[in-house]
């Protein structure tokens, strides 16, 4: 599906469609026909917008980020009503965004949109020197509220190897599978189906913080997903598409963090449950410039616990002309920007290599070349079939079926709006004698791990290529989901506003090139089978029909491969004692006193499913540890 993106200028202005590229055209005229009377309800959530509103400068957690992670701290450290929190959010509030309710609309958050930081990565060496879009969310919620709302947990193994390489069983699946009870609110689908079958009961929440259900709506793919699962024993059928205890190997229905036909974000759920507390103050359209050094009560340690702080781009007409402000943490100040985010804040603060920081006329303060290195991310690579069924480009390209969906989703949160763009996806190994391990170690955690997905979505689904304007698709996308490839996060500039360099170094190690070339051949296997004979009738565009050989597969996975944005590993967690890493297992920045690091660039790898179930987890253990270490 092309990127539509809907807007509001003011919280009284006409929800509007813009786009910035051609792809999205057709689906921009299409939705701004019907998105202009939508009524959005008002903000839960209690939140400031200026500087000037705080009404102290001290609070006892300061916390750098309202994403994923960052409003889970904000709630749990919040139950004790002695505690004071101030969370710091560099986007926008989250409220009035209908891309970011409607669970449908979700690929139209960003990217370039006011709700995505706009990143691209740097030309990327192993994807023919290309560049693209790297979205992020930009808005309270973070990624959670601009994402496609897949939610999982990653393998027991990828907890367990965690474990392993921190030195701390705390990490490990037996210990963090308790947290899923805490942070999941399963529900019914929204169109109230018979769900028998389709997950396990067992290995879920249901009073928890975070809403999940299953599909509230069925697409013409759904029946052949299923046939094709009994035709092919290499495609088996998966009840429970979670993970954790639960293998994610074969193929199942897609789980999505919504409920009653609305995504749920950790703006939604995690904020909104602790939206009346006094001692949590949200300030929006606050840029962190640095962490600000502070008097430290050992000689071994250097203490960070205050935060210096101006407008967000697109707040004040220039934001670095602002007096920056400062705001102290009696206990603790806790880095929750993300991958891209927390890197950044670390170097501009003096935490960093040398090597990159001089240059720059930032003054060193802790030596840590592991800053910003061994980014670890899943690459997206869309595989598109013309099909003579029904698919979504038909529903997109109707003026009136689009206009009746969005008044039923405004009524009553039912219809196709109220439901995920995908229902089906799934998880596959490359077969334990395949040659690449001749020469490579095989880098998952454990064989009930997966090293590629699928994912099965019945309309066109290609960021870089506009949509044809006629035609019915299905795009089958492969997901590399264990790379051994790794990037960087560097500074362009000394500046907080300049975006920073992103290199993910994409498909530059034999095994990612031998994954991605191996789930293009099951893809292939998967389209063949007997369910899809009436249905698919041929694969689009020439690069993809010369596909044939492992050195043309090879050429179009690398002329097309984009993310599907799921940074990790940035400021990774080792050891106590290990001298590489950037946080210890308690998350707690090495070298440094009062300030902790909770996001997803803690994790030394990028896990084996999506990720911002792994991320709600990862909050909830922190919260715990931060807790004990307090006294709270």
């Amino acid at each position: 599906m092309t990127a539509k993106r809907v807007h509001r200028d003011s919280p009284t202005a006409p929800i509007r469609v813009r786009s910035s590229d051609p792809a999205a055209m057709h689906t921009s005229r299409l939705l701004s026909f019907v998105l202009t009377s939508l009524f959005i309800a008002p903000s839960l959530a209690v939140t400031i917008s200026s500087a000037s509103q705080l009404t102290t400068n001290t609070f006892d957690y300061v916390i750098v980020g309202g994403g994923n992670a960052g409003l889970v701290l904000a709630n749990r450290l919040t139950e004790d009503s002695k505690v004071t929190v101030l969370v710091l959010e560099a986007g926008v509030s989250d409220q009035g965004v209908i891309a970011a309710e409607a669970p449908f609309l979700g690929p139209t958050v960003t990217p370039n949109t006011p709700y995505d930081y706009n990143y691209t990565v740097t030309p990327q060496v192993g994807l023919d020197q290309r560049t693209f879009a790297y979205p992020r969310g930009r808005l309270l919620g973070g990624s959670s509220s601009a994402n496609y709302l897949f939610h999982q947990y990653g393998t027991f193994e990828d907890w367990n190897e965690l474990a392993s390489i921190t030195g701390d069983s705390e990490w490990s699946w037996n210990n963090i599978q308790k947290y899923v009870q805490k942070h999941e609110k399963f529900v019914p689908p929204v169109d109230g189906h018979n769900t028998t079958g389709q997950f396990i009961p067992s290995l879920h929440g249901f009073n928890g913080e975070t809403s999940v259900s299953l599909p509230g709506g069925t697409y013409a793919t759904d029946s052949r997903v299923i046939a094709t699962t009994q035709q092919l024993a290499e495609f088996p059928y998966n009840q429970d598409m979670s993970g954790g205890s639960h293998s994610l190997l074969g193929i199942g229905w897609l789980q999505s963090s919504a409920g009653g036909g609305v995504r749920s974000s950790s703006s939604t759920s995690y904020l909104a449950n602790a939206n009346s507390r006094p001692n949590l103050t949200v300030l929006v359209g606050a840029t962190v410039q640095k962490l600000v050094q502070t008097p430290s009560s050992s000689s071994s340690t250097k203490a960070f616990r205050s935060v210096q702080f101006g407008p967000s781009i697109g707040t004040v007409p220039n934001p670095s002309a602002v007096a920056p402000r400062t705001v102290t943490a009696r206990k603790e100040v806790i880095l929750s920007a993300g991958s891209i985010g927390t890197p950044q804040i670390l170097k501009l603060s003096g935490i960093g290599d040398p090597a990159e920081l001089g240059p720059l006329k930032i003054n060193t303060i802790i030596n840590n070349p592991s800053v910003g290195a061994n980014l670890s991310d899943h690459t997206l690579l869309p595989n598109i079939f013309t099909v003579s069924g029904s698919s979504l480009d038909n529903f997109l390209r109707d003026t009136t079926d689009v206009n009746d969906a969005v008044q039923q989703w405004v009524q009553n949160k039912t219809g196709p709006f109220a439901n995920n763009v995908v229902n089906h996806f799934g998880f596959a190994r490359i077969p334990s004698n395949a040659t690449i391990f001749k020469t490579v170690a095989d880098p998952a955690p454990g064989p009930n791990s997966p090293h590629w997905e699928i994912i099965i979505s019945n309309f066109w689904f290609n960021p870089g290529i506009p949509q044809p304007e006629t035609g019915n698709f299905m795009t089958v996308v492969a997901v590399l989901i264990r790379p051994t490839s790794r990037g960087t996060v560097k500074l362009a500039s000394s500046n907080p506003y300049d975006k920073p360099l992103i290199d993910p170094r994409y498909l530059t190690t034999d095994f990612d090139v031998f994954t991605m070339r191996s789930a293009v051949q099951a893809i292939l296997r998967f389209t063949g089978a007997p369910a899809w004979s009436d249905y698919i009738t041929g694969r689009y565009g020439s690069t993809f029909q010369q596909a044939t050989t492992d050195s043309t597969i090879d050429a179009y996975v690398r002329s097309l491969t984009t993310t599907i944005f799921h940074p990790f590993g940035t400021a990774a967690m080792t050891p106590a004692n290990a001298k590489t890493g950037v946080v210890n297992p308690d998350l707690t920045v090495k070298g440094t006193s009062g300030l902790r690091i909770v996001d997803a660039s803690v994790i030394p790898f990028v896990p084996s499913s999506h990720t911002q179930g792994p991320v709600y987890l990862l909050a909830e253990r922190a919260a715990d540890i931060i807790k004990a270490a307090d006294g709270i």
